[in-house]
């Protein structure tokens, strides 16, 4: 698909760029271009470092204005009507991630077209807004979507950042995440994370009988889709680094075999098979290569296959279980666990297989770690009783745990490495669902699935 993001550098009301053409898209599969810089009155720049002052932000978040309301491929009510949808995915996931107080479209005034650069700040004020979201939407001559969107600081009257996006129609939520990374970036410092996916595992049936298909929906759970049928159970799926694929351990006949499913045409290339038990395909940073486990004669090794395909490289040779390897954002490293100690523990190995060295001392069992995309953090399972995550450094140190569930597992990191998703089984019912938390282990929240989910994996930032 095709996006172009540009800035919005001009001051002048947005009426002006109803007859300009504002660019073309960038390449298919290429990076979103930014064409300027927003502006920054005064050098103001507006960065939170303390948690309580995330807390105590308050965003007024209007529905997007339009200069002129009609039906669109997006919505068939209007682009006012669309305006307000995007305001109102904005104000939820600002919501949702914990951080901000947002209040939306459903309970402020509409701001007029001409407002959108030249707010009524005592308006704002007035009502205890700190921040303002203005923006707006139209449909330009090609049937594409444009929109613009505002950040303002209400007390000191003055614009922080600006951006805008000509997406299609059937793609107007990615505006709406765009937005949400804007605001998010601009008020916290910290790297995006809104406009991202999530693949997982759909589970339906008996536990005996259990269905488990592949399926992929936007980080708030939205534009979900099944990618498999479920005649083959599908398990582990994780985004390549470009986006374009889904790696997933599929059984036939209850063979295993690893797969590369490409999302743009629906193929997908078989990897490796084996008749021997396989665990945990992950992908390299580079996207080159991909690590697996798979038990031979009683023995699970870690071991490395081009992502093309071709032979398997064993980078463990210890008695006992070795599975769930996880690189380094640089490569350079591999995270896994392994119970040659007598019990599950994390350790850490060059990307060669040398150097392998126990890393979790904290006391329970460590299994399922993840290499943060920071680099800084090991998300990984805790068992000491029940199961939580937890994190700790990559040396092993200041273990904490994320959450109180009574099974918790398989932590799968946010493109921003703030936020942890996993999924959590019910005690007493069995159900499985989708959760998120952050660094803090304060802000826990449920992700809406259609049905019961495992195994989820949070893609990098769509580019």
């Amino acid at each position: 698909m095709k996006y172009l993001l540009f800035a919005l550098a001009m001051v002048a009301a947005p009426v002006a760029a109803q007859n300009q053409d504002l660019g073309s898209p960038a390449p298919e599969g290429g990076e979103v271009e930014t064409l300027g810089e927003a502006s920054e009155e005064g050098g103001l720049t507006f960065t939170v470092t303390d948690e309580s002052d995330w807390q105590d932000l308050g965003i007024a978040i209007p529905g997007f204005a339009t200069d002129r309301d009609q039906p669109t491929a997006a919505n068939k009510d209007g682009t006012a009507a669309l305006g307000r949808e995007v305001a109102r995915v904005i104000t939820a996931n600002l919501r949702n991630n914990g951080l901000f107080k947002p209040t939306g479209p459903d309970s402020l005034p509409q701001p007029s077209f001409a407002q959108i650069t030249a707010p009524s700040f005592s308006t704002w004020s007035g009502r205890g807004a700190e921040m303002l979201v203005h923006g707006y939407v139209r449909e330009r001559s090609d049937g594409r979507l444009l929109f613009g969107c505002y950040l303002y600081d209400v007390a000191l009257q003055s614009e922080l950042v600006r951006e805008g996006w000509v997406v299609p129609p059937a793609d107007w939520r990615r505006a709406a995440h765009k937005c949400s990374d804007l605001i998010y970036s601009r008020l916290t410092g910290e790297s995006p994370f809104f406009d991202s996916r999530i693949a997982y595992i759909a589970e339906v049936g008996p536990k005996d009988k259990r269905v488990k298909r592949l399926a992929i929906m936007d980080s708030d759970g939205a534009n979900h889709r099944f990618l498999t049928l479920g005649s083959a159970t599908a398990l582990t799926p994780r985004y390549s680094p470009d986006y374009k694929r889904l790696l997933y351990l599929s059984y036939v006949d209850g063979n295993p075999r690893i797969y590369v499913y490409d999302i743009g045409t629906g193929k997908q290339v078989l990897v490796t098979q084996s008749t021997n038990p396989t665990f945990a395909p992950r992908w390299s940073p580079d996207g080159n290569s991909i690590l697996y486990s798979m038990a031979v004669s009683g023995n699970t090794d870690i071991y490395r296959v081009p992502a093309s395909g071709g032979r398997s490289v064993r980078l463990t040779d210890t008695p006992g279980i070795d599975i769930g390897g996880s690189y380094s954002p640089d490569g350079r490293k591999i995270v896994f666990e392994s119970d040659r100690s007598g019990s599950q523990q994390c350790y850490v190995m060059d990307a060669d297989g040398s150097n392998q060295q126990r890393i979790s001392f904290s006391g329970g069992r460590c299994a399922t770690p993840e290499w943060s995309p920071r680099g800084d953090q090991i998300a990984f399972t805790r068992i000491a009783g029940d199961f939580n995550i937890a994190v700790m450094t990559p040396a092993g140190r200041n273990m904490r745990v994320l959450t109180s569930g009574w099974q918790d597992e398989a932590p799968t990191w946010a493109p921003n490495g703030r936020i942890i998703q996993f999924f959590r089984t019910e005690r007493n019912s069995g159900r499985s669902n989708l959760y998120q938390v952050d660094l803090t282990g304060r802000n826990e929240r449920k992700l809406p699935t259609p049905v019961d989910a495992s195994d989820p994996a949070w893609g990098p930032l769509l580019p």
